[in-house]
């Protein structure tokens, strides 16, 4: 049987292991399988829905040592759902090697993605931000932009 002495330490050790635990996790992994929503009409501000979707999609942590796309997006816009489009094709080209950060402003938002929002975006969308492995930041507007361009950016972001 236990005595009171040990019954205290217990009951006091025991929080303390859970909040360890709770807080040593895995690192915080950017956005991931990223995937299109099929139902986009890119020819209308219409309301279709999330315009991507994926793992860790909350996750707006820029890591050191790592480029990383950020996209921020309201999804009744078809500027935004072209730009989507581009940032799902950008991601099976670079995803082992970008972070991808998306940013859907008509959704509930990560404090880590309210801190890019304040950040970087301008109010206008569709926006995009390229920072690099140093944090320095490539590209910084608003409007959409070609692949080729963003290319262009992430492969001398890699350089």
């Amino acid at each position: 049987m236990l005595k009171t002495k040990e019954i205290i330490i217990y009951t006091n050790l025991i929080p303390l292991l859970l909040l360890t635990i709770f807080f040593i996790q895995a690192p915080a992994n950017a956005a991931s399988n990223l995937k299109l929503n099929p139902n986009l009409n890119y020819t209308s501000d219409s309301n279709d829905g999330p315009l991507i979707t994926g793992d860790n999609i909350t996750d707006g942590v820029v890591h050191t040592g790592k480029p990383a796309y950020i996209i921020f997006y309201h999804n009744e816009c078809y500027n935004s759902k072209r730009q989507a489009k581009r940032t799902v094709e950008l991601y099976e080209k670079y995803q082992e090697r970008v972070d991808f950060i998306i940013v859907d402003l008509d959704s509930q938002i990560s404090s880590e993605q309210r801190d890019l929002r304040e950040r970087f975006y301008r109010r206008y969308i569709p926006h995009v931000t390229i920072v690099d492995g140093k944090g320095d930041v490539l590209y910084n507007r608003s409007g959409e932009i070609s692949t080729e361009t963003i290319s262009a950016i992430l492969d001398k972001a890699l350089m």
